[in-house]
């Protein structure tokens, strides 16, 4: 397939063949896709396909967003981890490798925040000869969550870091490209879904937000949860979701109710106390064919309060993995490597003589570990693979650099300032790993997306407060958890996720919340290769982009 990248020429946004969503990618389990991208707009940039498809200043990269691109982190796409980006004018081609992804998943840019813009969906159908783990239905709906600025998107970012402050706010959220008719002036901009009465719809829907978590509905009807992030759940019934940004969710829908118009509506879920969010509603219209009530105004959905953590609890501690004979779960029950992450938002001192506008006057940052990510400027999985000194330590601690009462409503101001560094955790080949994902009051708590690339992971247990080492892994879900590439921290707690690191590579860990992945919420974990030939690392292709 030819992917190329283009300016607006209305707005100052980047679009994907000229569409905004980006073009949806089909294909079945198994397949192999060959990506033949051409950067024409005037940034450079990179792709991540989740699977895993991902974006950079000035340069374009794409991610695949929740593939494990098995062997192959050249085609990952996260700029300067393991792609240099795509500068204005060049090409690339992406090979991408589906093993055991089936449903919904996404590409989108990793480079800046032009991901805002440049994003679509990718659905892979179940192999040939096979079919889904629930009945066939009627028809598929993609349902794109996206957020939109009427500024420059590529230069929101870069207006925060001078100033130290919140990036500005977006002026609405959107389905599949629209913002919905609460808005001004968008009575035109509304997505229309036209159903049959007594049909079941298959919702394929994909978070492209940037920077809130969403409540998700559809007035006066049930939601049937059957997958997220390309795995299958067991299925269960729900008036809503919350889905974070990075994630991908397969929901049933069943047409049951008087044949009318309903919205379907988008709003955030806001965990951070004395955060700014976008407090907009965004919304589409379900409608019934050959309905006989023509309402002068949808029925809206009743959404959970914008910052009930409970509504959001209620929702994530339902998802299980399917767990059959043809979707099977290899969940590691003995561990030989344990890792304990702090997630954290930080402080900085000003430089020069002018006060930055975050908090106290002083500037935002972000950590992992207490220690803010700098990315380099050539990639570190050329680093690693050519043996190049100087562009990454490979010391990141294991544990907190930092012990001290991570959710405590007073902590000593002392932690407000984290270390900084291009530091990356080395994994050895094939070693069954337990990641702790603590989050912390440090200055403010928030429910965290994280996202690790080239991984599926098991979400084993979650709480809230500060994780027991001694009592919370007696209540480990060892059976049937649910297996993600992005789970939300609970706002004050913890999850405990666990996977077999037999991917080997260059792989970025990181907050998909935009504000905090750029003040420094990411690291970057190594896998080193195994003994064999099909256990190693992918020679680099013949057209990698150069930095």
């Amino acid at each position: 397939m030819k992917l190329f990248i283009e300016k607006s020429k209305s707005l100052i946004h980047n679009y994907l063949n000229g569409k905004f969503p980006g073009p949806i990618l089909k294909a079945n389990r198994g397949d192999k896709l060959i990506i033949n991208f051409h950067n024409k707009a005037d940034y450079n940039i990179t792709l991540h396909w989740l699977v895993c498809m991902h974006i950079s200043h000035n340069i374009f990269n794409f991610s695949r967003h929740g593939v494990r691109q098995e062997r192959n982190p050249w085609s990952d796409g996260a700029e300067y981890i393991n792609q240099c980006p795509i500068r204005a004018g060049k090409k690339f081609t992406y090979k991408i490798q589906l093993t055991t992804e089936e449903g919904t998943i996404w590409w989108h840019a990793h480079s800046g925040w032009a991901r805002a813009t440049v994003h679509g969906m990718i659905i892979v159908y179940p192999k040939q000869g096979t079919s889904y783990p629930f009945p066939k239905p009627y028809a598929q709906v993609p349902i794109i969550l996206g957020e939109w600025w009427k500024k420059n998107v590529m230069e929101i970012q870069g207006n925060a870091n001078k100033t130290g402050g919140e990036p500005i706010l977006s002026d609405a959220y959107t389905i599949n490209g629209q913002p919905g008719d609460l808005y001004p002036c968008s009575k035109q901009g509304t997505f229309r879904m036209e159903v049959k009465q007594g049909k079941t719809y298959l919702l394929r829907i994909v978070s492209a937000v940037m920077d809130e978590n969403l409540f998700f509905s559809i007035a006066k009807h049930k939601l049937i949860l059957v997958g997220t992030d390309g795995f299958y759940t067991k299925p269960f019934e729900t008036n809503y979701i919350m889905i974070t940004p990075g994630q991908s969710m397969d929901v049933l829908l069943q047409t049951n109710q008087f044949p009318s118009s309903y919205y379907m509506a988008a709003r955030s879920y806001s965990s951070a106390f004395g955060a700014g969010f976008d407090n907009t509603t965004t919304t589409g219209i379900l409608q019934y064919q050959d309905q006989s009530h023509h309402p002068t105004s949808p029925l809206l959905p009743l959404l959970p309060p914008f910052n009930s953590t409970q509504a959001s609890t209620q929702f994530s501690r339902r998802l299980r993995s399917l767990k059959s004979k043809e979707h099977p779960l290899n969940v590691p029950l003995e561990i030989d490597t344990h890792l304990f992450f702090t997630i954290s938002v930080n402080l900085l001192n000003c430089t020069g003589s002018n006060s930055c506008t975050g908090p106290f006057g002083k500037r935002f940052s972000a950590s992992v570990n207490n220690i803010s990510f700098v990315f380099p400027s050539i990639n570190i999985l050329q680093a690693y693979y050519n043996n190049i000194h100087g562009v990454f330590e490979g010391n990141f601690p294991r544990n907190p650099t930092k012990n001290f009462d991570y959710t405590g409503k007073r902590l000593p101001e002392n932690l407000l300032t984290p270390d900084f560094g291009t530091r990356a955790l080395l994994l050895e080949y094939n070693s069954s790993v337990e990641l702790i994902l603590q989050g912390t009051n440090v200055l403010a708590s928030d429910n965290h997306p994280i996202h690790l690339h080239g991984y599926g992971f098991y979400v084993v247990g979650w709480g809230f407060g500060n994780f027991d080492p001694e009592k919370d892994p007696l209540g480990y879900n060892l059976d049937d958890p649910a297996q993600v590439t992005t789970v939300g921290i609970p706002n004050n707690g913890w999850v405990a996720i666990r996977f077999r690191a037999d991917n080997p590579g260059v792989w970025l860990l990181h907050c998909h919340l935009e504000r905090h992945q750029s003040w420094g919420m990411s690291t970057v974990i190594i896998v080193k290769d195994g003994d064999t030939a099909q256990t190693k690392i992918l020679p680099p292709p013949h057209d990698v982009p150069t930095c």
